[in-house]
């Protein structure tokens, strides 16, 4: 369960029946006179509750006060306590008061702070829009009229600006309409938010992600080890560009090792047979030896990626989900490429001739991490070697 899963998706790895795994984590009570049993503790020993707590006790805040009578700089307090400076700092500034009603001078009690803290403690605490029958009733017609919470929020703010029990955020809105045990408002109030749900859409958990293809992906770690450390030629990542209004794209093969770079002509778009078609037609002019890998991110377009390694037998990895540093080469390789095709134009009016020709004019480029070498000199080298 520490690596993110269910209970009951780790008791089905394990083959344990899941009341049994909560039993292992949460220890066993023991029966009653009808089902007699035994106690047990939990496999993982629960933390000791009376070592030093992550929140301030009585003691702590009694030698606070002692200090600041003899006019003690919070710093040093904090190093006496082996607390931080803004904990202490916050401690003072929550918990101080006057010394009388409308006096300017102020003092910090000890046993008043202790108090506070314990009412503050308790949980679950009372919710702000159940407290406060006005606010409820704004945020109530607001609703009525189809407003989202974000709108109703800063309505509030601007209609009560010296107010600030009348200021709430739209997730304590959304809270109040969705969590079970609190209810402040109206149930049929959320068919009045725009995704007209009742309660909030589980997130399906990571274990659980549904494959994007029909063909299973094959993930960037079980990639072989000599396309990690750049020492073998011919492991490729590729990525496509996008033009104005995702209309036209052009396609990006960057190799590992000699940051060679190779452009795909996407005249019609960028399907997936069109998409495969481009590289099957491009990985096909390479000699063997350079056809070793494709890295790719999780793009649709790659949906025919089986077509494409049956047609080139070239394997196909891709990338785990929003990691594009799994493909740096080829990021910094788009980069530069939008200096000759700039963001929001189209990109479908440039010709084959003219994607070789920047092609050739990147390849040609010295780069410093090839030690000034250009791409086509470091290929050239390896081809001959």
């Amino acid at each position: 369960m520490r690596l993110g899963f269910s209970n009951a998706d780790a008791c089905e790895r394990v083959g344990v029946n899941p009341r049994t795994g909560r039993e292992w984590r949460n220890g066993r009570p023991e029966g009653r006179k009808k089902r007699p049993r035994t106690a047990a503790r939990p496999v993982r020993a629960l933390p000791d509750r009376s070592g030093r707590s992550r929140y301030l006790n009585e003691d702590e805040r009694i030698h606070i006060a002692d200090r600041l009578r003899e006019k003690v700089p919070i710093r040093a307090i904090a190093a006496e306590l082996g607390r931080s400076p803004s904990t202490v700092s916050r401690e003072i500034r929550r918990n101080g008061m006057p010394v009388r009603v409308g006096s300017a001078q102020w003092a910090y009690r000890p046993y008043a702070a202790q108090s506070g803290a314990d009412a503050r403690r308790p949980r679950p605490k009372p919710g702000r829009i159940g407290q406060n029958p006005e606010l409820r009733d704004f945020i109530q017609d607001r609703l009525d009229l189809r407003w989202s919470p974000e709108q109703i929020c800063q309505a509030l703010r601007a209609q009560f600006p010296g107010r600030p029990e009348m200021h709430v955020v739209h997730e304590t809105i959304y809270q109040a309409l969705y969590v079970q045990g609190r209810g402040e408002l109206r149930r049929e109030l959320a068919r009045a938010l725009r995704t007209g749900r009742a309660r909030r859409k589980p997130r399906r958990q990571a274990q659980q992600r549904q494959s994007r293809f029909r063909d299973p992906m094959v993930m960037i770690s079980e990639r072989p080890a000599e396309a990690e450390d750049r020492a073998v030629p011919g492991h490729w990542e590729g990525d496509l560009i996008i033009g104005k209004d995702g209309a036209s794209a052009i396609g990006t093969l960057v190799e590992r090792s000699t940051r060679y770079v190779m452009l795909l002509h996407l005249p019609e778009g960028r399907g997936t047979e069109r998409v495969r078609d481009a590289l099957v037609e491009t990985v096909q002019t390479l000699p063997g030896h350079l056809k070793r890998s494709l890295t790719w991110d999780q793009g649709s377009e790659m949906s025919r990626h089986r077509e494409f390694s049956i047609a080139t037998d070239v394997p196909v990895y891709f990338c785990d989900p929003a990691s594009p540093w799994q493909r740096g080469s080829n990021e910094n390789t788009n980069g530069l490429l939008r200096q000759y095709f700039p963001k929001g134009t189209d990109l479908s009016v440039h010709s084959r001739e003219h994607l070789n020709a920047v092609a050739a004019e990147l390849n040609g480029r010295p780069r410093k991490t090839l030690g000034w070498e250009t791409p086509a000199e470091r290929l050239h080298k390896l081809l001959t070697a």
